[in-house]
């Protein structure tokens, strides 16, 4: 269940990073569930590094954390995606 959860938050964090990001995002849908996830655990690990990964309630602060990095890893991913993408068309 544990995977499942996390493609799902992935998946959610990586959409909403490209609807934060200005412009069009060319990266495919399943790329970007990658980057959300990849973002969902960079947002942990610094949270967890300022001491607000366990708190009562909500953490908002880690999931602040989360979206964050999803928007950062999201752009330079997608930047990335298009570099490789552009030189395969090119030859």
């Amino acid at each position: 269940m544990g995977w499942l959860w996390a493609i799902i938050v992935g998946f959610v964090l990586g959409l909403l990073a490209k609807a934060i990001l200005p412009g069009k995002q060319h990266s495919p849908l399943w790329l970007t569930t990658i980057f959300g996830i990849i973002g969902a655990i960079v947002g942990n690990a610094i949270a967890r590094g300022i001491g607000i990964d366990e708190t009562s309630g909500i953490d908002w602060g880690r999931h602040a954390l989360q979206l964050a990095a999803a928007i950062v890893i999201v752009f330079v991913g997608d930047m990335a995606y298009m570099a490789v993408r552009g030189n395969k068309q090119r030859a």
